[in-house]
């Protein structure tokens, strides 16, 4: 393709090439969740009676705190929730926690030296604080949503390279509504060659950044040729993407995906750090708190209907409540998981049956260790498995130390080889209750795509992103996405 073909497609289809309009659509959907916030905490202080202990509030009267919110902003601009693309969940997490602890300390602290008392307000403000980071995730995934299903959003990005992995940077930028940008043209230094990948344009000259920048004012490159020599991605960058105000360099180690490297500087060369947060013995205390808080919370929260589900169990079919299954934990070691019996008590002798009798279902159950529509499971163990409700006894496995919330599934002997020379790293750990990879595809994904989960996970591990992890299973469970 042409430079003069591309030039009539671009103008027809993109007429914005800066972030401005994504950054206005954050700002307005961060605001309009900071109020919701503000309201959540109003209703639940009006509805609870404490207008006893700290006096009158009128659950509309949030509204008129509508001047704290440049507070809010301010903050968020600061800890670089703008424009919001490319940024890790986990990652955005934690700027938002951290910001709203911040905007909402300082309006409380505030409120106290005027007032020099709490009142009804103050408790209001400190609710809305509990629930803000939630509301606000929640608004900006909505605001991704809209912007990608309308194509308001998304920046316009040039990619250099039109080979595999130039190919996967631009599926990765189509397929997903969180990374902000589009890919509108390809540049290669072929010859000949394709001239479009998927509808993109490919121009078969590395060296016209600088007339692209000129024509379109595009101001992301994307250098995706990973074995190019040092001397030539030198020149590639001196002489054309340097045009580009942004450049992002794809990498020749794809399984190093770590989120939080940080650059190193050896008196000229420059390095990657990256540390193994596993390794921390504060680090792994930090998981055991976390996992012993909600488990303990949200355990006896839950414990009624958990004895609910038992009866049913019981009622429904002969056998025990409880069926535990051999699986590798930390280091290869074995322990007992617990579940909530969904299957007919001789469940084993069934499916020996089947996978003698059954080549596809044996070629499935080779597969992923699961069957999709399995003759075996109950009529309450179905709605328990697509609930995933089966899976809450193994709050004993996480207060016993087998399990953690969050972290690599755990498997039995067999799987070993499917996980090749990645098993010792991954179960380094301990295996989850929920995971990355369940998350992202539950019982869909098959076992190359979990390590590469697990491997991200492992490598990329925070609070925050346990926490993203936990909050994100709750969709993903109501969605019934991949269950079975």
């Amino acid at each position: 393709m042409t430079l003069s073909e591309f030039d009539i497609r671009y103008r027809t289809r993109f007429r914005r090439t800066s972030s401005a309009l994504t950054s206005t659509a954050f700002i307005i959907s961060d605001l309009l969740a900071v109020m919701l916030s503000f309201g959540w905490g109003f209703f639940w202080v009006r509805i609870y009676g404490f207008v006893n202990n700290y006096g009158s509030i009128n659950f509309k009267s949030f509204v008129t705190y509508w001047p704290y919110l440049p507070v809010f902003i301010i903050i968020f601009t600061i800890l670089r929730l703008y424009p919001g693309v490319s940024m890790a969940p986990s990652e955005e997490m934690r700027r938002f926690t951290i910001g709203s602890l911040m905007a909402y300390c300082g309006i409380i602290m505030s409120r106290y030296i005027e007032n020099k008392s709490w009142d009804s307000i103050t408790a209001a403000f400190i609710i809305s604080c509990i629930f803000s980071t939630m509301i606000l995730l929640i608004s900006r995934s909505i605001t991704h949503w809209l912007l990608h299903k309308t194509r308001l959003g998304g920046i316009p990005a040039v990619i250099y390279g039109s080979g595999k992995t130039g190919k996967l940077v631009a599926d990765c930028l189509m397929g997903s509504i969180r990374t902000g940008y589009i890919p509108v043209l390809i540049l290669d230094n072929k010859p000949s060659g394709e001239d479009e990948y998927k509808n993109i344009p490919i121009i078969h000259d590395t060296l016209i950044g600088p007339e692209i920048v000129k024509r379109y004012n595009i101001k992301m490159a994307i250098i995706a040729r990973p074995k190019l020599k040092a001397k030539k991605l030198k020149n590639l960058l001196n002489t054309s993407a340097s045009a580009f105000r942004y450049n992002v360099i794809i990498p020749n180690f794809f399984n190093v995906t770590n989120i939080w490297m940080s650059v190193r500087d050896f008196d000229g060369v420059l390095g990657l750090e990256a540390s193994h947060k596993f390794m921390l013995t504060w680090n792994r205390g930090i998981k055991r708190f976390i996992d012993i808080a909600i488990v303990i919370t949200g355990g006896l929260l839950i414990l009624p209907f958990l004895l609910l589900v038992a009866l049913f169990i019981k009622i429904s079919s002969p056998g025990p409540v409880l069926y535990k299954h051999k699986r590798l934990g930390r280091n290869g070691k074995h322990f007992y998981a617990y579940k909530f019996r969904s299957m007919v008590v001789d469940s084993q002798q069934r499916l020996q049956k089947l996978l003698e009798s059954n080549p596809v279902i044996r070629d499935e159950w080779e597969k992923n260790h699961k069957l999709q529509k399995d003759p075996r499971i109950t009529a309450i163990g179905k709605i328990l498995r697509r609930t995933s409700l089966d899976e809450f006894p193994q709050f004993i496995n996480i207060l016993k130390g087998e399990m953690s919330l969050v972290g690599p599934r755990p498997i039995v002997d067999d799987e070993i080889t499917k996980y090749g020379e990645d098993f010792d790293r991954i179960f380094s750990i301990k295996p989850g209750l929920t995971g990355l990879w369940q998350v992202s595809g539950r019982s869909d994904t098959d076992y190359q795509d979990r390590v590469t989960y697990d491997t991200y996970y492992l490598q990329s591990w925070s609070p925050w992103l346990d926490l993203w992890i936990i909050l994100k299973t709750f969709s993903v469970v109501l969605k019934s996405k991949g269950a079975y």
